[in-house]
C-alpha cells in the first residue's frame, strides 16, 4: 500500500507519520510519498520523517518529490494539507478585514471565504491528476476550510472523498471528561467550524440537560482566543456549541479582542514554523517534539490515520466526517455537506440520521450552508456578486458596504492565488 501526502512540508507531517507507525500492524504501509513545492521545507520536514520511520523499524520506504505525478501515482490514500499562498497569505486574511472592522480569521468570515477562493481550484486540480494518476484512491483532506473544500469536490467530482477536521474528536472528548460519561454516545451536527453536541446518552438515558445546567462547555482549540459560554448562554442554545460558535455568537468582543491582538494568529504560526523547522533540522532528532502541540493541531493524525485504517480494513466504526448529508439532517438538501456521525468501511462513510428538534440548531446550521453554497460558487466563477450574497447569509460580513471594500482589498492582495477573479 502507497500512501500519499501532498503539502508534507507542513510541520504538522510527523503527526501523520507517528500515527502511521503506531497504525503498522493493521495498515501494513510500504511506501509513503511525502510532495510539496517548497523544497526547504520538504527536505527538512521530510528528513525528520524518514528518521522516523527508519527508527520505528517497520519495512516502509519514504520518497520526497516536488513532481505531483511521482506522488501519486499509484497510491491508495492521498492526504491533502495544502497552503495556497502559504501562511503570509493567511496573515492578509486576518490583518487586512480589521480594517473594515470585521473579524479576520483563518476558516470564518471573510478570511476564511478568501482561504476557498485560493484553494478550492487548486483542489479541483490535484482531484483531476488523481483521475489520471491514481483513480481508485480516496482522497483525505484536512485542508482548511474543510467543509467548504469538500462541498466544491463532493459536488463538481467524482472523487472518493472524505473531510476531516480535529474539531470533532476534540470536542467530544472534552464535554464527556466532566460528566465522566466515557462511553456516552454522543451526537455532534452542523457545519464544519459551525458544530453543536445535540444529545449525550448512556445507557438509554440522555445527559444533555444535565449538561446544559452545569454550562458545559467544549474545550477550545489552541489557535482560539476562547473566553467560553456562560451556563445561561449555553440554556438559550439548548445544545453545546462548539468554540468556534464564538466568532458567531461573540462578534463584537472577538472583533475588539483581534483589534488589540500586536501578533494575529498567522504570525503566531509563521514563528512557531520556524522554531519547528530548527528543530526538525537536528539530525538526531527521530521523533515528533512536544513543542509541535503549541501549532493547534492536536489529536489531528489519530483522526487521520484511524479514519484510513477503517476505511482498509472495512472497519464498520463510527467517525464524524464530512461527508454528503443524504438525508442525515432532513433540514438541509442532500448534496449540502455536513461534519456528523458516519460509519465507516470500505465504501467510504454512511452518514447516520440525526434527529434534531432545537429550531436554533436547525436554522443557524441552514443560514451558514446557504453562506457555504454561494462561497463556492463565487470560487469556482470569480463572480463578485455571488460572494455578496454569501456575505448577507453570514453574521460576520453581512455589513455590505464594508465587505464590498474589503473584497476588493483582498482580491488585490491575493491576485496572483485568484485567477478567476478577473480585474
Amino acid at each position: 500500500m502507497k500512501l500519499c501526502i501532498i503539502g508534507a512540508g507542513s510541520t504538522y507531517t510527523p503527526e501523520l507519520i507517528e500515527g502511521i507507525i503506531a497504525k503498522y500492524q493493521t495498515l501494513p504501509v510500504k511506501e509513503i510519498a511525502l510532495m510539496d513545492i517548497d523544497e526547504r521545507k520538504l527536505s527538512i520536514v521530510g528528513g525528520l520523517a524518514k528518521r522516523m520511520v527508519e527508527n520505528s523499524g517497520i519495512d516502509c520506504q519514504v520518497k520526497l518529490t516536488m513532481s505531483y505525478e511521482e506522488a501519486l501515482r499509484g497510491s491508495s490514500f492521498v492526504m491533502v494539507q495544502i497552503r495556497v499562498g502559504k501562511l503570509p497569505a493567511r496573515v492578509l486574511d486576518e490583518k487586512i478585514p480589521l480594517k473594515y472592522h470585521l473579524i479576520g480569521q483563518e476558516t470564518c468570515g471573510i478570511g476564511g471565504m478568501f482561504k476557498a477562493f485560493r484553494t478550492i481550484p487548486v483542489m479541483l486540480d490535484i482531484v483531476k491528476m488523481m483521475e489520471q494518476y491514481c483513480p481508485d484512491a480516496w482522497l483525505i483532506n484536512f485542508t482548511n476550510p474543510s467543509g467548504l473544500v469538500a462541498q466544491a469536490l463532493l459536488n463538481q467530482t467524482n472523487v472518493k472523498m472524505i473531510g476531516l477536521c480535529n474539531v470533532p474528536l476534540n470536542m467530544i472528548d472534552s464535554i464527556k471528561k466532566p460528566l465522566n460519561l466515557n462511553e456516552a454516545e454522543v451526537e455532534y451536527v452542523g457545519l464544519n467550524h459551525l458544530s453543536y453536541v445535540t444529545s449525550i446518552r448512556y445507557q438509554g438515558k440522555d445527559y444533555l440537560q444535565e449538561a446544559l445546567a452545569q454550562g458545559v462547555n467544549s474545550e477550545a482549540m489552541k489557535n482560539i482566543p476562547a473566553s467560553g459560554f456562560t451556563p445561561e448562554q449555553i440554556q438559550a442554545i439548548g445544545a453545546i456549541p462548539s468554540s468556534y460558535l464564538e466568532y458567531y455568537y461573540f462578534p463584537a468582543q472577538k472583533l475588539e479582542k483581534l483589534l488589540h491582538t500586536p501578533k494575529s494568529r498567522g504570525e503566531v504560526c509563521i514563528e512557531l514554523e520556524e522554531e519547528l523547522l530548527a528543530l526538525y533540522s537536528q539530525q538526531e532528532l527521530h521523533e515528533k517534539p512536544a513543542q509541535l502541540s503549541k501549532r493547534g493541531g492536536a489529536r489531528y493524525s489519530e483522526v487521520a490515520i484511524n479514519l484510513i485504517n477503517a476505511i482498509y480494513n472495512d472497519l464498520q466504526e463510527v467517525h464524524v466526517v464530512n461527508v454528503l448529508n443524504n438525508g442525515a439532517l432532513d433540514f438541509l438538501a442532500d448534496d449540502d455537506v455536513v461534519e456528523i456521525s458516519a460509519i465507516i468501511g470500505k465504501d467510504g462513510a454512511k452518514p447516520i440520521k440525526a434527529h434534531i428538534t432545537n429550531q436554533h440548531v436547525i436554522e443557524y446550521i441552514q443560514m451558514i450552508k446557504a453562506y457555504e453554497r454561494h462561497v463556492v460558487k463565487a470560487a469556482l466563477t470569480g463572480d463578485k456578486a455571488e460572494a455578496m450574497r454569501a456575505a448577507l447569509m453570514n453574521p460576520l460580513t453581512s455589513d455590505m458596504q464594508n465587505f464590498s471594500a474589503c473584497f476588493d482589498e483582498m482580491v488585490q492582495a491575493h491576485k496572483q492565488y485568484l485567477p478567476q477573479f478577473k480585474e
